[in-house]
């Protein structure tokens, strides 16, 4: 009997995977991922045609070509709305740092001209420009005069989002209640705000006696801070107030003292409205307060642009 030989297996390659065709960067690059980036923060391509000032199809194309030249898929689309994909969020944060140091170059060859232009990314902690010590609408004005052609990016963060992004490049100058420091930047007084302890309507110490209040007493309420280190986590944590709610800037602050279950520290001058209105009350102003010195910050290293420089000037002259 004969044997046959068995049938030769033929090996069947793996399916190719598109590879990104992207090589050396070009301006068309650059464009492409500033669309990208005018998407992402916009929330989807209609709602980025405004803020780019081309068409719907226009921005759609653009971010084929990006997707192309990538090899990658970088959002989803459809009917449940705009998203990025895992690699298209890992894209997004490299176009951020890439942009900021294409910005950071450009205002280097300004300095090397002896003129500033370009972009200015000012970064500011929220609830400010109530503030009657803050001066800082006078010193945009001063700098505008000063360096007019420069485009002034103004930002609303948190301090350690501005402490970040002063040290990785994405803001130029920061203005921050002053609390921790870093060796990695630089500080200069600028303005002071007052802290000041409140409750809203619907709380039971609202509209009651409070004469006979101390901090020890105060920990048998539910208290609502801000959640990264601050002045405001400095203070709970040396008077052991219990932090039962978290929020992430004053207005989340604001919101979980009106619901009536916390207290919480706000800016005098932003509480202001909200007392006239009867909906929140200051518990004992006289001893439950701290007051809060803001700073201008810059980075150390690489040394900061002229417009960085200038810009922090004008926050000194304009605060005195």
């Amino acid at each position: 009997m004969q044997v046959k030989p068995p049938a030769s297996r033929v090996a069947i390659p793996p399916p190719t995977k598109h590879r990104a065709v992207l090589g050396q960067l070009s301006d068309m690059d650059l464009r492409l991922l500033q669309v990208f980036k005018a998407v992402v923060e916009c929330g989807g391509m209609s709602a980025a045609e405004l803020e780019l000032n081309i068409g719907t199809s226009t921005v759609s194309r653009h971010m084929k070509d990006l997707e192309t030249r990538l090899g990658l898929t970088l959002c989803r689309r459809g009917r449940a709305g705009f998203a990025l994909t895992a690699e298209g969020q890992r894209v997004y944060d490299e176009t951020l740092r890439l942009l900021s140091a294409v910005e950071a170059f450009r205002s280097s060859i300004d300095d090397i001209h002896r003129r500033m232009g370009g972009r200015l990314d000012v970064a500011v902690f929220d609830k400010t420009a109530s503030n009657p010590a803050a001066h800082i609408g006078d010193a945009i004005a001063l700098f505008a005069s000063q360096a007019p052609e420069v485009s002034l990016q103004m930002h609303v963060a948190s301090i350690p989002a501005i402490e970040r992004g002063l040290i990785d490049g994405s803001f130029h100058v920061g203005i921050i209640p002053a609390h921790r420091t870093s060796q990695s930047l630089v500080y200069a007084d600028l303005f002071a705000e007052t802290m000041l302890l409140y409750c809203g309507a619907r709380h039971p110490l609202f509209g009651q006696e409070h004469a006979a209040l101390t901090w020890e007493s105060l920990r048998a309420y539910q208290f609502a801070g801000l959640g990264y280190h601050s002045p405001n986590m400095e203070l709970s944590h040396s008077t052991r107030l219990p932090r039962k709610a978290t929020g992430f800037d004053q207005e989340s602050i604001a919101t979980l003292i009106l619901s009536g279950r916390y207290l919480g520290f706000l800016p005098d001058h932003y509480a202001e409205a909200f007392e006239r209105q009867g909906q929140m009350q200051a518990v004992q102003p006289a001893q439950f307060f701290y007051r809060c010195q803001f700073v201008s910050v810059l980075r150390k290293s690489p040394q900061p642009t002229r417009a960085a420089q200038a810009f922090a000037q004008c926050l000194l002259d304009a605060h005195g």
